[in-house]
């Protein structure tokens, strides 16, 4: 317990991810408090919370941050800095608060309490699922004895993280029991606030393999404690995702939705049972008919705050301190969690370094690597490389049993965002096919896969000396919107000048390209860049055309019917980029690749809609009324603060390229389309047999 303070409590943050915003929100809401600093090795984030929330300094430095005199520092980085960065905290001379969980060790912990005991200053921990409003009103209806004696508690928790976003695997990767050390503690230190001290506790993980990043995605804990059973179940794979409780005793059974913020309480009622289960359950969807509106509502309006238990809990630690009173969350309260779970998360540690070290083994030298193996074109790549007679390397986020199977193919399993496999797969090939980038999901995952992949593909070609790298990029790089369609598009035509309107996936296409363009000019990096046009082949039929979108489960296709589309057929693609790895005359160029016959956006979707049936619900509108409706979508979005899916722009952009010139493919590689589009279309439409002719995939002739 500290002194009463007089005057205002300046207070410094280390850490700018996202927690740091609800953190900051909290203690600008008092008035005794003064935020005087935020450090974080990212400058740019520390920058960006700095001018949102008015703070005058972002630093890296903690001794700049020191030099502010703050009374107390909140620690709010990954669990694993934590400890170092309490000490260094208290060394300066400050209280400290620092996120959950309180260190990966109970000796970190230890250290922790011993030096802040040595300083005479306060130590606390945030546990800030007992300031949720619901889990405190959960709380108080046990102490009323609203449910009875206590019988068990179940805690029940899925979630999701943002994705990887590339360079040295972060904590949430590398760790197998990040998960745990993340939520687990919650679920602990909360199954202790309603049963008592926890006895025993058995931790159990898993794997399910649906995640590429986190090595145990489902966590079941068994728990004996002072006044009953608690369980806990967590989950990276449910959904839709929950954060519920359900307290159970003799009398009533009390379920908390902390994403919904209601507190539900279904009670023994006199009578017969069925009749006082079905009067329970018709009164509590009653009520939930009213509070989960005006639960809404209040969000909406800010009268309800996101995440409210760390914001509640951020300001009860200032309040502490500012009053001189013990701090309502101890540091001996945020050891005892890290006991119960230490032992397991250790082991978990181990099995995921053993997994990751397993990755990186020697070798044999090979002569291609195909990177995005595993897909539709990778793939394709891989069976012509192999009926070449040639020895491929590949490069999958999860390990593949169709191409582990193939007869001279190594596998190398990890993410094209880490720069140490990345290097480890291209070391020791001669040639680099670079297929691999993220099709979809959020900007995160474009950056990893796309951006970061290309950037530690071409610094390991680099390093290495690799004789050729093919860089597969897209024609999404040029400028759709802005073009002259009587123009036509070569290899030379106008990039994108918008890219960010555009979205994300032409965002990190162009920026990759871009990266393999600087590495030919600045570091002769033998590379060539091949932009397909869209690729077609079986499987295809369930991917939109260039001139359409995919909204609720429709395909909208927009403009005229008679538009041309940059079509290409697969094993065509699979010929230009053999013909560029082995075309002295295509080092450092450009090519596009699309086949010369065209074929209407009409035809195309007439073709997917007789193949697909009632699986496909298609419609036509007019550009107008889809501006229309981007307009009002653009407007939504500044009015909620968000970026939004649909804008005029890239409604705009939706125009396919027309008038492709096929010149530098025909003279610089000797590509002509093989199977042709025509030919191709059929095979994918009408399942036409495939034969193969002097080694090569050709198609029956009629």
């Amino acid at each position: 317990m500290s002194a009463q303070m007089h005057g205002s409590l300046r207070i410094a943050v280390i850490g700018a991810g996202y927690v740091a915003r609800y953190h900051l929100a909290a203690l600008k809401r008092l008035d005794f408090v003064e935020i005087v600093g935020i450090c974080d090795l990212d400058l740019d984030a520390a920058r960006r919370l700095a001018t949102d929330f008015g703070i005058d300094l972002a630093t890296t430095d903690l001794a700049e941050l020191g030099a502010r005199k703050p009374h107390a520092i909140y620690v709010l980085t990954p669990p694993s800095s934590h400890c170092a960065l309490t000490l260094r905290a208290l060394d300066m001379g400050c209280h400290v608060f620092v996120e959950k969980p309180m260190a990966e060790s109970v000796a970190q912990c230890d250290a922790m309490i011993a030096h802040a005991r040595d300083k005479g200053l306060v130590l606390s921990v945030d546990h800030s699922d007992l300031f949720d409003p619901v889990v405190m009103q959960a709380r108080e209806l046990v102490r009323s004895g609203a449910c009875g004696e206590l019988v068990a508690v179940d805690v029940l928790r899925s979630s999701d993280y943002a994705p990887y976003a590339g360079g040295p695997l972060p904590d949430q990767v590398r760790q197998g029991s990040y998960p745990f050390r993340d939520l687990g503690v919650h679920g602990l230190y909360t199954l202790e606030a309603f049963l008592g001290p926890i006895h025993q506790v058995d931790i159990d993980y898993r794997s399910s393999g649906r995640s590429a990043q986190l090595k145990f995605d489902e966590w079941r804990a068994s728990a004996e404690c002072e006044q009953g059973s608690g369980r806990l179940l967590l989950s990276w794979n449910v959904r839709p995702m929950q954060s519920r409780l359900i307290v159970q005793g003799t009398r009533g059974i009390i379920e908390v939705d902390r994403f919904l913020q209601l507190c539900r309480v279904r009670r023994l009622l006199p009578g017969p049972k069925f009749v006082g289960m079905v009067l329970s359950a018709f009164s509590g969807a009653v009520r939930d008919s009213v509070r989960i509106p005006w639960n809404v509502w209040r969000f909406a309006t800010r009268r309800l705050l996101p995440s409210p238990g760390i914001q509640a809990s951020a300001q009860a630690f200032a309040r502490a301190l500012h009053e001189g009173t013990a701090p309502p969350i101890s540091a001996e309260d945020g050891r005892r969690p890290i006991a119960l779970m230490e032992a397991v998360c250790r082991q978990a540690d181990a099995e995921r370094e053993r997994e990751l070290e397993s990755r990186v083994v020697a070798l044999l030298p090979a002569d291609v690597l195909v990177t995005g193996a595993a897909g539709l074109l990778g793939r394709a790549l891989v069976t012509a490389l192999r009926r070449h007679g040639l020895s491929v390397r590949v490069l999958v986020r999860r390990a593949d049993t169709d191409l582990a199977q193939l007869a001279g193919v190594q596998m190398v399993v990890g993410d094209l965002g880490d720069p140490r496999i990345v290097e480890h797969a291209v070391k020791g090939v001669r040639t680099v096919y670079h297929v691999g980038a993220t099709m979809s999901g959020t900007p995160r995952d474009f950056e990893a896969g796309t951006v970061w992949g290309t950037r530690n593909v071409v610094q390991s070609c680099l390093k290495h000396d690799t004789q050729r790298l093919v860089h597969v990029s897209s024609l999404s790089v040029l400028d759709h919107a802005g073009r002259d369609p009587l123009v036509a598009v070569t290899e030379t035509s106008p990039f994108e000048p918008y890219p960010e309107r555009r979205g994300a996936y032409t965002q990190s296409k162009l920026a990759a390209e871009q990266l393999v363009a600087d590495a030919i000019v600045q570091h002769g990096l033998r590379a060539v860049i091949v932009r397909p046009g869209q690729i077609v082949g079986p499987g295809t039929e369930h991917v939109t055309p260039n001139g359409a979108l995919a909204i609720a489960g429709r395909w909208i296709a927009v403009g005229p019917a008679s538009q041309t589309l940059p079509l290409v057929y697969l094993d065509d693609v699979v010929d230009a980029l053999l013909l560029a790895a082995d075309s002295p005359a295509a080092q450092w160029r450009v090519v596009h690749i699309v086949d010369p016959q065209p074929i209407t956006q009409g035809e195309y979707l007439a073709r997917v809609k007789r193949k697909r049936g009632a699986g496909l619900k298609l419609m036509r509108w007019p550009t107008p009324v889809l501006m229309l409706l981007a307009s009002g979508v653009e407007v939504l979005g500044k009015l909620l603060g968000r970026s939004v899916p649909l804008t005029r722009y890239r409604v705009r952009s939706l125009r396919p390229l027309a008038n492709l010139d096929p010149e530098i493919a025909r003279t610089l590689l000797g590509w002509v389309p093989r199977v042709g589009l025509r030919r191709g279309l059929d095979i994918m439409f009408a399942d036409e047999p495939r034969v193969t002719v002097n080694g090569l995939a050709g198609v029956v002739d009629k």
